[in-house]
This record gives structure tokens, C-alpha cells and sequence, in this order.
């Protein structure tokens, strides 16, 4: 950018009364002048072009200024009265403000951003009223967040990495209204960890029928997106998932998530017992070996938590033969499953944005928000952690070329 010459800017400066210097912000000031005026004077400019254009092309010579009209525009913070220029013909269309535009570039951009933080329709007409006193109707606004859903559509088909190391697929539930009433819905994430150890946000999906059938289609999304392969599918229980993934990726190694198992486990627990009960439960889960594990896990039953609270090893042993890959691994791929925690850290992050909200009209209108809330929180995901790169090698150990291909 060239750098503006200090003797212009004394010059513009020059009008500006040094006692007030905070007239500079206002739409009557300075910033506002300089806004106006640059706006129209590329909008002049715009003209100048399209007119020398239409004469170099021998299309229209007879084509001349005609004058200007008035048009009132929201910009990011505030509202800009310009004058339009016109042309005779009328087939003059700037691309600074299009016809029809009544939106400068970074308006629908601090709207977005204010729906992305769980700000309701109405409150974010507030918003821009008391800080920017920009007076907007809820109906733009709706129409401003809309827009997003173009870009979920874009995002929901993007081609995806071949192989994914490890996948976590687990759901929130979401109140939205469907068929006349207000329904406790299912919204599905998939949180993949790429081969070079950095987290993506695979897809997005509302549960529309129960079990195997829709987690078929889940997973020749995902396919048809460009996933072969996914080594360790880490999920909570759910229903029809392992004959889907089975049907779709034949070699995928199901796992139970432990930290859902201990979350569930301590539903049952006091929470003076919960610290007790949860040191006891490590016992199980940082086994050694499936062997050990299993000793484990029969001491507790036996023992004086688990006969306070029988439904705890019940549930362990329900769910064993998904727990038992886990002591399988080497603890560097152990820690990589449960202590990332990624899919229960980045659920509690959007259940703060979603909470704001009695129930969504539509599944659109909560896989939008849910979108946003997503959008925010990857761009922060810039670095693989520090142990991933001790679980690659154990990776390449365990799985051979499944892993190694995807590095080269």
C-alpha cells in the first residue's frame, strides 16, 4: 500500500477542530466525509470507464453523464448517503454499489460474526442500534444469515482427506421444531484427525431415520467425498453405527470413547463418591493389557464401589468387546483416543453458542448456527498436538501402508 503523504494529511486535517478531535468519527466528520467522498468519487470514476468503454467498442456513442441519485448505504458501522451517478442510456452498473445493493462489504460480515456468537435475531438488531445506531429489521437480518447456507452447502460437499487416521462421531441434541411440534433431535459431528495430526470438522448431519440406514448414508458421503479408509472410529454407543462403517470401511477398528463410558458410569455416582469412584475407575482403563483391564474391572464389581453402585460395571461389561482394542494400542495412541478429548471439548464450546436458544424452526436454522459456531472454533486448529508425533510412528507400526500412504 503506498504510504500517504504527511503534508495531505496536514492538509485534510486542517478543518478538524483540535479541541474536539473525537468529531473525527462521526458520520458528520471527518471519517464520514472522507468515506462519502472517496465512494463517490470511485463511483465516478466506475462511470468514467464504462462510458470510454462503450466509445472504444463503437457500441454507443451517444451515451453521456446524466446526473446522479440519492441512495442510503449500510456499511459496517455506520449508514453513508451517496449520490449515484448516472448514466442517459441507464446501463451503467458499478461494481462498488450494484443496483439494488443497499450493503457496503463488511456489514453482512459483523451480522455473521454476531450470529456465530448465539446473538438472536433480535438482539443483534440491538446491537447495531445502541453501538453503531444503525436501525435494521429483523427480516435483514434473517436474509443477511441466510446466505450462510450457501457456504454450508459448499463446505458439507468439499472433497475430504483419503485416509483419516482417527474419527469421532458422536451427537448433540438440538430442540427443533418439525411437523407442527418442538423435537429433541439428534445433530451428528464427525471430528477427524488428518494424517499430519491437525483436526477437521468432517460433515454435519441431522438424524432424519433411526440407526443402520442412516449411518449407511453418513458413510457413503463420506466416500463419495473421497475418505478410503479410517483406521480408529472412537464412538459413544450408536445405534447401527458399526454395521454401517463395517459395510463402508471393512477394516476400520471400532472403538468405545472412554471418556464417554466414565461420564456415563458417574451419572450413577453422588458427587461427594464421584472423585473416589472415577480414581478406581483409572484402574480399568490405564490397564496394561486387555488381561489386566479385565482383572480390573472384576476387582471393582467385587469391591466396595462397585456393589454401592452395580450399575457402573454392568455397563463396562456391556460395551467390553468395543473397549478392548483400546489396550492394544501403545499408550502414545492411547493418549491421542481419550485424553484429546476433542469431540466432548469442541460439543461443550458449541452447546455455549446454541444455548441462547429456546428451539431452532428448522434443521437448517441449527446446522447453520452450529456451521458458525464450527467455522470459529477450527481457526484456532493451526498445530497438530506434541504427542502426535510419537503416535505417528506408532501408527505406521500398527496399520503399515493404510497409514504410510496417505504421508506420501
Amino acid at each position: 500500500m503506498t504510504k500517504l503523504d504527511e503534508g495531505l494529511l496536514d492538509k485534510i486535517l486542517e478543518g478538524v477542530d483540535p479541541s474536539n478531535p473525537q468529531s473525527l468519527f462521526t458520520e458528520a466528520g471527518l471519517f464520514g466525509q472522507l468515506k462519502k467522498a472517496l465512494a463517490e468519487r470511485m463511483l465516478q470514476a466506475e462511470l468514467d470507464h464504462h462510458l470510454a468503454q462503450e466509445r472504444n467498442a463503437g457500441e454507443i456513442k451517444s451515451n453521456y453523464k446524466n446526473g446522479s441519485s440519492k441512495k442510503t448505504v449500510l456499511a459496517s458501522q455506520d449508514k453513508i448517503e451517496l449520490n449515484i451517478p448516472r448514466d442517459r442510456e441507464g446501463n451503467f452498473d458499478p461494481q462498488l454499489i450494484a443496483k439494488h445493493q443497499r450493503r457496503l462489504p463488511g456489514f453482512d460480515d459483523k451480522v455473521i460474526s454476531l450470529y456465530a456468537r448465539g446473538l438472536p435475531v433480535r438482539e443483534i438488531q440491538g446491537h447495531l442500534t445502541e453501538l453503531y445506531g444503525l436501525e435494521v429489521s429483523p427480516d435483514l437480518i434473517s436474509k443477511v444469515t441466510s446466505s450462510v447456507m450457501d457456504e454450508v452447502t459448499e463446505w458439507q460437499n468439499r472433497p475430504l482427506e483419503s485416509v483419516y487416521p482417527l474419527v469421532f462421531f458422536d451427537a448433540l441434541r438440538v430442540k427443533i421444531r418439525d411437523e407442527g411440534s418442538v423435537k429433541n433431535k439428534a445433530v451428528y459431528l464427525a471430528l477427524g484427525v488428518r494424517p499430519d495430526g491437525l483436526k477437521e470438522i468432517l460433515g454435519i448431519w441431522v438424524e432424519q431415520t433411526e440407526g443402520a440406514k442412516f449411518w449407511l448414508r453418513v458413510m457413503t458421503e463420506l466416500k463419495n467425498r473421497g475418505v478410503t479408509d479410517i483406521l480408529i472410529a472412537v464412538i459413544d454407543g450408536l445405534k447401527g453405527f458399526p454395521e454401517a462403517i463395517t459395510a463402508a470401511f471393512p477394516q476400520t477398528q471400532i472403538q468405545t470413547c472412554i471418556v464417554h463410558l466414565i461420564r456415563n458410569s458417574l451419572e450413577f455416582v453422588s458427587w461427594k463418591d464421584r472423585k473416589a469412584v472415577a480414581a478406581e475407575l483409572k484402574t480399568i482403563y490405564r490397564a496394561t493389557t486387555e488381561e489386566e483391564a479385565a482383572q480390573a474391572l472384576e476387582a471393582f464389581a467385587n469391591g466396595p464401589w462397585g456393589l454401592k453402585y452395580p450399575p457402573i460395571a454392568s455397563i463396562w461389561q456391556r460395551h467390553w468387546q468395543e473397549v478392548i482394542p483400546f489396550f492394544a494400542y501403545p499408550l502414545e495412541v492411547r493418549k491421542i483416543i481419550y485424553t484429546t478429548n476433542a469431540i466432548e471439548s469442541l460439543h461443550m464450546r458449541v452447546r455455549k453458542v446454541i444455548k441462547n436458544r429456546g428451539h431452532f424452526p428448522n434443521d437448517q436454522a441449527a446446522i447453520k448456527l452450529i456451521y458458525l459456531a464450527l467455522r470459529n472454533i477450527s481457526k484456532e486448529w493451526k498445530m497438530p498436538p506434541i504427542i502426535w508425533r510419537a503416535a505417528k510412528i506408532q501408527f505406521a507400526i500398527l496399520f503399515g501402508d493404510r497409514f504410510t500412504v496417505s504421508l506420501a
